[in-house]
C-alpha cells in the first residue's frame, strides 16, 4: 500500500507539474510565433480567403473542388511572406482543396480538417446556408461513426470499415435495416463519413422524419493495385490484359463485400439479416461496384442506388491510376 501511494503521490505531482506548463501564459507563447494566419477564412457574402506563409516559394497555385475545369487559382504574395487570393461567392456546401507550391501539392498547414485518400490528403472546409442545411452540424441527436477492423481473407490483410449506427442503438436491442454505401475512386472507407458528411446527413434526416433508423457500413472499395498494372491514357482503350486485372479486382471487391463484409457485419452489429432489409449504393467508382455486385448477386438486395457510375472506357482510366 506504501508503494502504491508513493506510486500515485509522483504521478499526481507529474500530471500537476504537465498542467503548469501548459498554462494559458505557455500556450500564449507558442502561439505567437511568427504571423496569425487564418485560412480558410469565410467571408460575411460567402466568398473565401485562403493563405498560407512561404517565405522562399515562387508560385503558389490553389485547387478547389468547387472549380470543375477551371484552372488553379493563382496566390499573391504580401507582407511577411503570407500568399493569399480570395474566390466566390461560392454556393454552401462542404469543399476540399490544396495548395501547389512551385509544383509540389501541399495541403492547408493552418486547416486542421483533412479529407484522406489512397493517394494524399485534401484540406476542407465548410461554408454554412440554406443549400448545406441538410449536411450541417445541426443541434439534432447523433449517430455514431465507427471504425471497425476485420480480417480480409480475399486480401490476407487487416481492413476497415467506418459503420454509422443510429442515436440511441447501444440502448437499444432493437434490429436495423442496414445500406452498403460504396465511395468513389481515390477515396477509401472514411471518404462518406468525412466528405461525404453521411452521417450527419442522415442524423438530420431521421431529425426531420425523412428516414427510418438504420445501420450504413461504409467499406474500402480501393484494393491494392496490381503489380506492374500500367495507366491506361485519356482516350486510350484499356489492352485485354490492363481490363483482365481491372476485372479481377472488381471481382475481389464483390467477393470481399459478400462473403466476408456482410457476414461480418451482421455477426457484430444488429441488422436484419435478410433481402427486404439490405440496400447498397455507390457512387463513381463504387456505382460501377454496385452494379456488378447486384448483376452478380440479384437477389441479396431489395434497394439499389448509383449516381454518375464509373463504367466503361473512363472508369478504366481512373482505376488503372488509382486502383
Amino acid at each position: 500500500m506504501k508503494c502504491t501511494s508513493a506510486v500515485r503521490s509522483r504521478s499526481s505531482a507529474l500530471f500537476l507539474s504537465l498542467i503548469s506548463a501548459l498554462a494559458p501564459g505557455a500556450i500564449a507563447q507558442v502561439g505567437q510565433r511568427g504571423p496569425q494566419i487564418v485560412s480558410p477564412e469565410v467571408l460575411s457574402d460567402r466568398r473565401v480567403t485562403f493563405r498560407i506563409q512561404a517565405p522562399k516559394a515562387s508560385e503558389i497555385t490553389l485547387w478547389g473542388d468547387w472549380m470543375g475545369s477551371s484552372p488553379a487559382e493563382k496566390l499573391t504574395k504580401g507582407e511577411q511572406d503570407v500568399w493569399s487570393v480570395t474566390v466566390g461567392p461560392l454556393v454552401p456546401d462542404l469543399y476540399c482543396y490544396s495548395f501547389t507550391v512551385d509544383g509540389v501539392k501541399v495541403v492547408d498547414p493552418r486547416n486542421a480538417s483533412v479529407k484522406q485518400g489512397v493517394s494524399g490528403l485534401d484540406s476542407m472546409f465548410f461554408l454554412p446556408g440554406d443549400e448545406a442545411a441538410f449536411e450541417d452540424n445541426a443541434s439534432v441527436p447523433h449517430g455514431q461513426i465507427r471504425q471497425v477492423w476485420y480480417v480480409s481473407k480475399t486480401l490476407d490483410a487487416q481492413r476497415r470499415l467506418h459503420i454509422y449506427t443510429p442515436p440511441g442503438y447501444d440502448a437499444s436491442s432493437d434490429k436495423y435495416p442496414v445500406l452498403y454505401l460504396l465511395h468513389g475512386g481515390g477515396d477509401e472507407d472514411s471518404g462518406w463519413s468525412t466528405i461525404g458528411r453521411a452521417g450527419l446527413i442522415l442524423d438530420n434526416l431521421l431529425a426531420a422524419g425523412k428516414a427510418r433508423p438504420m445501420i450504413v457500413v461504409m467499406p474500402n472499395g480501393s484494393l491494392p493495385r496490381p503489380a506492374n498494372l500500367p495507366a491506361v491514357a485519356p482516350g486510350e482503350q484499356p489492352s485485354p490484359a490492363v481490363a483482365a486485372a481491372l476485372a479481377a479486382a472488381r471481382n475481389r471487391f464483390t467477393s470481399e463485400l459478400m462473403k466476408e463484409i456482410i457476414p461480418f457485419v451482421e455477426k457484430n452489429f444488429r441488422v436484419v439479416a435478410d433481402r427486404e432489409h439490405r440496400a447498397i449504393a455507390g457512387l463513381s467508382m463504387g456505382g460501377g461496384q454496385t452494379l456488378q455486385v447486384v448483376v452478380d448477386n440479384p437477389d441479396q438486395f431489395a434497394y439499389v442506388n448509383v449516381w454518375s457510375a464509373g463504367i466503361g472506357q473512363n472508369a478504366a482510366e481512373w482505376e488503372s491510376r488509382n486502383a
